[in-house]
């Protein structure tokens, strides 16, 4: 299975965590790819980055190695609607993911959305409620939790501006750890 490759190292401030990859963004190679995505625009206009990024592979490394920003899914298994996606994916991806983010324990994992969030809660063997969005009452390791809306075209109910201000409340979350 043809899926985009985890940006992840030990010692990063955050981890972008989607719910599973759209097929346009592993044709592009790199996470967020759908130019109706609002992600980059709400990433760049959040203070997250330490300068605005274009949108491409380049940007991963980049984020990953100046701003300490790593990506992964919770599902690794690319689609073109994560409405598709079944428990079994859930079931297999899930405590993979948890691994994952166990070794490398970020300072922050952000989750994308309350389906990303409570299908790796579940999925991943954590007993807690979703909560509601921002910061989260559960860590995973060391690591805080924070939520905020999907940026995908297909979550229309969350506006830019919208999303673009939970991205700056992330950025200030990171900034009281890092201070």
């Amino acid at each position: 299975m043809k899926t985009l490759a985890d940006y992840l190292a030990p010692g990063l401030d955050i981890v972008s965590v989607g719910l599973n990859p759209s097929t346009n963004a592993v044709k592009a190679g790199y996470y967020f790819a759908t130019p109706q995505n609002r992600f980059w625009r709400a990433f760049n206009a959040s203070g997250l980055p330490a300068a605005p990024v274009e949108p491409g592979v380049g940007a991963m490394r980049l984020l990953l190695a100046r701003d300490r920003i790593g990506f992964t899914d919770v599902v690794k298994r690319p689609s073109s609607s994560g409405s598709v996606l079944r428990a079994a994916d859930f079931r297999a991806d899930a405590p993979r993911l948890n691994e994952k983010l166990l070794g490398c324990a970020p300072r922050i994992v952000w989750f994308h959305g309350k389906v990303a969030w409570r299908q790796f809660l579940v999925h991943a063997g954590y007993a807690t409620d979703p909560g509601d969005w921002g910061e989260q009452a559960v860590c995973i390791g060391q690591s805080r939790v924070f939520v905020s809306p999907n940026p995908s075209p297909a979550n229309a109910q969350f506006s830019l501006a919208v999303i673009t201000a939970s991205y700056r409340a992330l950025a200030d979350l990171r900034e009281g750890l890092v201070a």
